[in-house]
């Protein structure tokens, strides 16, 4: 198993922009996404996230999609939404698409500690449905399933990828720590991480 790390996350954005055309900026990619986005829809994952990996959320999403996963990006899909200025306005469109999201995704890198909307979603979507998971990014490309948050995210599982054993299959993988994990889509209906 193994954390994701920005080389693949890169990796993966480009390879996006290049097949769809578009060669300069991620957010051309992904405002295409944006028109896909309805006020009714149930999303397996909210990706908590700072505005300033925008290529490597465009990884993520691709990931995720690719795993068979819906994933909610606020200034994709709510692109009316100011993330600069903490508002009601702001807050409350938050608030209305986490009840419409399964599971809480918070992408850790090294831009996150700068937002601040990150720990406010952190801790109204832990506080509504205990489905809260850590996505650590790392600098490295090295296979590790380890990750040990700092402060308050130390509290929280941790997301990993690794195929399923005995298969060709990608998936993830809900951690408690190196041998306590369940797979993610089993988490989402309920189960618990246990040691393996």
């Amino acid at each position: 198993m193994a954390l994701f790390n920005k080389l693949d996350l890169l990796a993966k954005a480009n390879q996006e922009l290049i097949k769809k055309g578009f060669n300069s900026k991620a957010g051309a990619i992904l405002e295409s996404a944006a028109n896909q986005f309805t006020e009714s829809k149930t999303y397996d994952i909210f990706l908590s996230h700072s505005y300033s990996d925008e290529k490597l959320v465009l990884g993520i999403k691709r990931s995720m999609e690719e795993l068979g996963y819906s994933i909610y990006i606020d200034w994709i899909n709510d692109q009316q939404m100011s993330r600069n200025q903490v508002t009601k306005e702001t807050a409350n469109t938050l608030r209305k698409r986490m009840r419409q999201c399964r599971s809480l995704l918070y992408a850790v890198s090294t831009n996150s500690i700068n937002s601040k909307w990150m720990p406010w979603e952190l801790g109204y979507f832990d506080g509504i449905k205990d489905k809260v998971a850590i996505l650590p990014i790392t600098d490295t490309a090295q296979a590790t399933n380890t990750y040990q948050g700092q402060e308050y995210l130390g509290l929280y599982s941790y997301i990993t990828k690794a195929t399923v054993q005995g298969t060709n299959e990608m998936a993830l993988w809900v951690h408690d720590s190196q041998n306590v994990y369940v797979k993610f889509t089993q988490w989402l209906q309920g189960s618990m991480p246990r040691a393996r």
